[in-house]
């Protein structure tokens, strides 16, 4: 029985189907539960993989099987999940390996249309009962957003069955809120006040280093929590959704997680069996290190000030070396941390501040009216970045519109991070356009509504990819659309500083090269591993102590930025320094004593 079972040992779970699935069979763009039917001996290879690689839980492909989500029958419905449960059991008969039945939350919209609740309950219902009919005794129900339906479904599993032993996983955004706004908080809370749920927990969303954060603070007592994080965060390659290979690195932090107190422990979005066998390996009854908490920066004045000319791009024309700077925009409604940095940028010969737009796929405020807001009240130039994910051609001109009011004038056009896999269901993308075709848009409206002052259009540029030749062309695909400059993604490897010495853009091009000041060996370590598009040398890692004390670590920090930017900065037009954790004063550090 399970329960005897976590009573002694911690359950390694398998990791994730559906991208695995897609990994090994090359088909991205259906879902993996009708294999369960058409491909039998594919699912119950990954089981198998699964289990050599030292799963003792394996869940039946059947994550999205349900007729609302499927768009299919009833009647198919209860082929796929008969055949997913069949094909798992069949795998771990005589292994000592559990069996669960994975249930994903069931789409409460279609198109436009509100599904009610009512149907949705009775579809939950259905699929349970097709489960029960297998004799299934283990339910887990993984990346909801909230218990609406939960507690409902969970007291008629246990009225049909007591002994079911049933798990509840949630998704969460780094921050540690699931879409529908419930903190982890507030989602134990729940979940302990549900007699119907035996764990709770947390899969999905996001990578394992915030999932540790969000967790670390918490106090567990005789809680079964069971934890299943994505390997990292994904990038799209020629369209397909594809996650960091990191198993070291992912094990290495779920074995800190395991030292919380979690018993469940398995992987979700681009996690393998190598990530699985390599936590498995790791994952005794260790401790965890301590952390110490960051301290909260006070709440600076606003210095207000306003100033119209576009020096930026005045400068880039007269091929002098510009400095850029990107501030973080908050996820709540306070602005004043970003404009009081963007304060000091101004004051120490900051050309220009960047403010991303909602990155990862996470809700920030809006790049726009803040960048409008930084002008007005920090006196300092603004490229916001607009991306194509969340707004449709008239929203994004709208945009634009009312940027230009507000005297905007350089703004960095760029497709946008994908939405995250546990969010799809209820997030859309709506990509109407790409980085090309928000380009040639502004560019038009250069010509039409903008003549007299045009908008300066920025681009992306990403020569940490493996194949770096191939963006110097997306880059000039750019530059024929109106790109005028383009920021690089954080630069650490010495090739890619040879590989900029070789380009020889357009004259009308300009690059500036991306500079990311590490603060920690373990922030080396999650970008490294969990941010797609940063590329970090074991070299430079192991520089990093990880018993570094924080003025330690900023300061090797700052002396690696500098070495980069030397060796950097007769190859490029400028530079675009990220800043890392609000921190802008290691900013201006490098500043000075690069002389600019």
């Amino acid at each position: 029985m399970i329960r005897a079972y976590l009573k002694d040992n911690i359950l390694i779970t398998d990791g994730a189907m559906g991208t695995y699935y897609a990994e090994i069979t090359g088909k991205y763009d259906i879902l993996p539960e009708m294999a369960n039917l058409d491909e039998a001996e594919t699912i119950e290879r990954i089981h198998h993989e699964y289990i050599e690689a030292g799963a003792k839980l394996i869940k039946t492909n059947t994550f999205s099987a349900n007729s609302i989500g499927m768009d299919v029958s009833r009647a198919e419905i209860e082929k796929v999940i008969s055949a997913g449960i069949e094909i798992a059991n069949r795998v771990a008969l005589g292994k000592n390996v559990f069996v669960a039945a994975s249930i994903g939350p069931i789409p409460d919209m279609v198109g436009k249309t509100d599904m009610d609740p009512e149907v949705i309950l009775d579809e939950y219902k259905f699929v349970v009962d097709v489960f029960l009919k297998k004799n299934a005794k283990i339910f887990i129900f993984e990346t909801f957003s909230d218990t609406r339906y939960l507690q409902e479904i969970t007291q008629y599993i246990k009225e049909k069955d007591n002994s079911v032993f049933i798990v509840t996983q949630f998704a969460t955004t780094p921050e540690g809120f699931t879409r529908k706004a419930l903190s982890i908080d507030s989602i134990i809370t729940l979940a302990r006040s549900c007699n119907s749920i035996d764990a709770y927990g947390f899969n999905c969303g996001v990578g394992p280093t915030h999932i540790f954060n969000n967790l670390k603070d918490k106090l567990f007592a005789e809680d079964i929590v069971a934890v299943a994080p994505n390997a990292g965060y994904p990038e799209i390659v020629r369209g397909r959704t594809v996650y960091i290979n990191n198993p070291e690195y992912f094990a290495e932090r779920m074995r800190e997680i395991s030292g919380l107190g979690a018993k469940i422990l398995g992987g979700c979005c681009g996690t393998t069996p190598a990530h699985i066998k390599k936590m498995a390996e790791l994952i005794h009854s260790g401790k965890v290190d301590s952390f110490s908490r960051p301290a909260v920066s006070p709440k600076p004045n606003v210095l207000a000030g306003r100033k119209n000319r576009n020096d930026f791009a005045e400068k880039l024309k007269r091929d002098q070396f510009v400095i850029a700077v990107e501030l973080d925009p908050p996820f709540n409604a306070d602005p004043q941390t970003i404009i009081n940095n963007a304060r000091i940028c101004k004051e120490s010969g900051v050309d220009i501040v960047t403010i991303a737009d909602s990155p990862m796929g996470r809700a920030r405020v809006d790049s726009m009216m803040l960048a409008a807001k930084i002008k007005r009240e920090a006196g300092i130039d603004v490229i916001p970045h607009i991306c194509c994910r969340d707004k449709n051609s008239n929203a994004l001109k709208s945009a634009l519109l009312a940027g230009y009011i507000e005297d905007i004038r350089n703004v960095l056009a760029v497709t946008g991070d994908p939405i995250a896999e546990s969010d799809k269901g209820e997030i859309k993308g709506v990509f109407n356009l790409n980085s090309l075709k928000l380009m040639e848009l502004m560019s038009s409206m250069n010509k039409d509504v903008f003549s007299e002052e045009p908008i300066t259009i920025g681009g992306a540029l990403n020569l940490n990819a493996m194949r770096p030749a191939g963006e110097i062309q997306r880059m000039l695909k750019k530059a024929e659309r109106g790109a005028t400059f383009f920021l690089t993604q954080p630069i650490f490897d010495n090739n890619v500083i040879d590989f900029l010495s070789q380009i020889n853009p357009k004259d009308n091009v300009k690059i500036l090269g991306g500079i990311m000041p590490l603060v920690s060996y373990r922030n080396a370590q999650f970008l490294n591993n969990e941010v797609a598009g940063i590329r970090i040398p074991e070299s430079i890692i192991n520089k990093f102590d990880p018993t570094m004390e924080k003025e330690d670590a900023e300061r090797l920090g700052i002396e690696i930025a500098l070495e980069i930017a030397e060796k950097m900065k007769n190859v490029v037009n400028g530079f675009y320094f990220i800043t890392p954790f609000n921190r802008v004063r290691m900013i201006t550090k490098i500043i000075n004593r690069l002389g600019m």
